[in-house]
This record gives C-alpha cells, structure tokens and sequence, in this order.
C-alpha cells in the first residue's frame, strides 16, 4: 500500500494528500467574491453561535485558563469574555463556544463536519498576531485575512469529507478540524511548505476521536467541545512546527504503522477534486434550529404541521418520518434521552418539540422541558424510515440536499398532508431567503452581551463587506469583548 520499501530506513517522499494541503494553504489565492462574501456571513452566524452558547453554565464553566490564573496579557481574546490567553487556550475557548449548541454551519457528504469549527483556531491566533505586530511596531492582521483562512479550512476539511468516511471507521469527524486548523494556522504564524508538511503529517498521526460520546448510550456533553479541542490541537500543531520540529513524511502511507492501514481498513483517501473555494460557496447554515443538520428539514415540516396538531396531540396513532440513510443511522433513537447532548441528535425529539410548541431553541434541550411527557409520549409513536430519494439527493454533488418529510396519522383514520422538505433554509439554493435570517440571527445573539456602541459599530461594520475585510483583526476583536 506504500511507494516505498517498508524494510528500507530511507525517508520517503512527503504523502500527496500532505503536499496537496501544503500547497494550497501556501500558495492559493483566494479571488472568489462568492467564497469572501460567503465567508462573511460564516463569521457572523459563527459568532453568533458562540456569543449563544454563553447563557450555557455547562459551556462557561470549560472557559478561561486551563489552570486558574494562567492568563496572558496581549494574548487571544476571547468573544462575549474579558479573558485574554495563550492562543492555544484561546482556540479551545472559542472553538467550544462555537460548538456548544450544535448550531453553526455544516458540511454534508461521506463525510459530515463543521467547518467553522476552524475559527476557533483562526481568530485566536489572527488576535494574538496582530497584537503581538501592534507590539512591535508592525502591521497586524486584517479581517480578510480570518476570512481567507476560513475559506482555506473549509476547503481542506470539506474535501476530505466528500468521499472519505471516517464515521464509518469509528472516527470523529473533528479529526478533520485538526488537521485543516494545522495547516492553516502554520501559514498564518509565518510557516514554509516544509513547516506546513511537518506540522500536518503530526496532525494526522494524532489518529483520532472515537465517536463513542456522540451515540447511545455513550452520548455526552463531550461532542460539544471537542472541536474547540481539536481545533487548539491544531494551533499546538502548528507552533510546534514552528520551532523546526521534523515531521513524518508517510503518516499516512506507512505499511502497518500509518494512518491507512491502522485507522482507515488500509483505504488510501479518494480526492475527487483540488482544492479550491467550493466548500466556502456551498457550505450549509444552521439559521433557524439548533439541531443536527439531519434533521433540519424535519424540524421545519413539523413547525408547518404545529397549527393543526397542536390541539390533537392525544388524537394522534402515529407520526411518520421519512429521512435520508445517515439521517436513520445516526439520529434515530428510542428509549431514555439523560442529557441535552442526546436529545439533540436524536430526530424524534426534535420532531416533537415543534409538534408540540411551535419552535425549537437551545433551551428545549434541556431538563426542564425534556421532562414535559407529552415529549416522550409522542416519541413512542413515531416511525422513522429512510426515503432512497432524500438519500439518492443527498449524496448528490449537484445537489446536496438534505431532505425529511413528516406526516401525523391520527386513530379516527384521518391524517395530515404529508410535508416534505428537500433542503432547508441554510443551504445555497435558499441563500436570498436565509440571509437575512443569518443577519438577525446575529444580531440577536451579540446585542445583550455588548455595549450599545459595541453593538451598533459592529452590526456597521459586518453589513459592509469591504470595510470589514479592512478592519485590524485587533479592532475588530475589541468590539467583541467584555471591558477589562
């Protein structure tokens, strides 16, 4: 499975899949309007994201320094916080924050991830550079600059995803959050191909997380931050490289001892297109539901069927769900649901909630309305099965479609018009429509945890496209952050 001899102790040629990433980060520019303005909107439903996710006690409790006290002054600021760390610590703060409620952007193919989950890595790092250049008499770093990055890491991890299934292997998808952090952030603080390839080749040989936490009965609060670990494993990565630190040119490829043939049934990846700015231009937004992107679509059908049901919710014999193959695979579940982390990937729960109120948010997740019985009675009756279309769509490249249909049956043998929706709000083909939703989405998020001047210079400043991407990453972290 290698190109070398496995008893020779010559060093090999660097793997293609090291030198393809290298490259790219190195040496692409990124010139797409589409991907820049894209990578905008990215940024502000990210941040509005995690800006959400501190009314959390279970998220902020994970934030600041991993030993009290261990901050660091100039150093990576943290949104809605007054802490300023190591970028490292950084990273890990932002990236939990981002991941915490399962509601940023998401990436759909063999393969499914999130790749703003990267940001983590990006801003912490964009901050603490541009502070450290403002220190040293030197240009800092522009938005556009975070924006390029995340375009980057998008791509790396994006493309990876389309026909490569670590999922399948028992592999966590946030092992794709490391790598393209590494490669990205490597760049960023100065790093050569070489230094890129190293840093990388490290990344890999991480291996990665079992998916253990993110399935019964095993599932947990973990899948909540471990991209804002995998992402600061990237930044770690990436500074270790940068003190010249070798790498390992086959991690992948090694007969017996790489990533293949340990972790991957000895597969080599399957790269069916370069890397360019597609993942950026395509990816999908979680606008409207904090919920496995899975279910989007059912959640939307089950908020137009809520009028009608809403008053017959002892009438009903059954509810049918009809949804693609990973939707079956990873989020249908029965039996007891112990923490919100369960009951956010799992479909008939997050059928239900809108069924029964109309809406869906953060909260719903939690103990107190899990524990409405009305919730778990309506579980009991549903079915949830797979639709070859939504699935046939779903793999689709044309389409990447994501699609649910839900139907109430009630016992006087009447039923509900069966609701079925192809793609939700979030994806491309839904951009007008979804846009301004993303904007309010943020501004909801950001506006309780700022000054009114924070507020309304921001809200400026991300509605102006060439502006922002002006903007010294340092200022434009300023309006983010609590008064020291």
């Amino acid at each position: 499975m290698s190109h070398f001899d496995a008893k020779s102790t010559r060093r090999p040629d660097p793997d293609k899949v090291l030198q393809d990433i290298a490259d790219y980060v190195a040496d692409f520019q990124i010139d797409s309007e589409l991907a820049l303005s894209t990578a905008r909107y990215c940024l502000m439903d990210t941040l509005a994201c995690g800006f959400q996710a501190l009314n959390y006690p279970a998220c902020t409790k994970l934030l600041g320094p991993v030993v009290p006290g261990a901050t660091m002054a100039g150093g990576s600021r943290v949104p809605g916080t007054s802490y300023e760390l190591d970028p490292v610590q950084g990273a890990f703060n932002i990236g939990a924050m981002i991941r915490w409620l399962d509601f940023n952007d998401t990436w759909l193919a063999a393969e499914w991830g999130h790749p703003s989950d990267n940001l983590g890595g990006i801003l912490a790092v964009a901050d603490y550079l541009s502070r450290k250049s403002l220190a040293e008499g030197k240009p800092p770093l522009t938005v556009r600059d975070v924006l390029a990055g995340m375009i980057k890491a998008h791509e790396i991890q994006g493309v990876l995803a389309l026909e490569n299934s670590f999922n399948r292997v028992g592999l966590d998808h946030v092992l794709l959050v490391r790598v393209a952090t590494t490669a990205v952030v490597t760049k960023m603080l100065g790093g050569s191909r070489e230094q890129i390839i190293n840093a990388v080749s490290n990344a890999w040989i991480d291996g990665g997380a079992l998916r253990t936490y993110r399935h019964a009965p095993n599932t947990g609060s973990r899948k909540s931050w471990a991209a804002g670990d995998a992402t600061s494993r990237g930044v770690r990565h990436a500074l270790i490289a940068m003190t010249g630190e070798m790498g390992y040119p086959s991690a992948l490829s090694a007969p017996k001892w790489g990533f293949f043939d340990v972790l991957f049934k000895g597969k080599p990846f399957t790269l069916p297109q370069g890397f360019g700015s597609y993942v950026m231009e395509n990816v999908l937004f979680k606008i409207s539901f904090p919920a496995e992107f899975h279910s989007q679509t059912a959640v939307e059908a089950a908020m137009t069927l809520h009028s009608e049901v809403k008053d017959r919710l002892d009438e009903i014999e059954k509810v049918v769900i009809e949804t693609q193959e990973p939707g079956v695979r990873i989020i249908d579940k029965t039996g007891p649901l112990d923490n919100p982390a369960d009951r956010d990937h799992c479909i008939q729960y997050m059928t239900a909630v809108p069924l029964i109120f109309g809406r869906l948010t953060g909260a719903d997740y939690e103990d107190d309305v899990a524990a409405d019985p009305r919730i778990d009675a309506l579980r009991e009756r549903m079915e949830v099965r797979e639709n070859e279309g939504f699935t046939r769509d779903y793999y689709a490249p044309d389409k990447r479609y994501i699609g649910n249909s839900v139907q109430v049956f009630y016992r006087d043998g009447s039923s509900s018009e069966r609701v079925a929706v192809d793609f939700p709000i979030g994806h491309r083909k839904r951009r007008e429509e979804g846009i301004p939703v993303l904007v309010s989405k943020f501004e909801n998020s950001v506006r309780d945890r700022l000054s009114a001047g924070q507020f309304s210079t921001l809200t400026k400043l991300c509605s102006d496209q060439a502006r922002l991407e002006a903007t010294p990453v340092n200022e434009f972290m300023a309006l983010l952050v609590q008064a020291g």
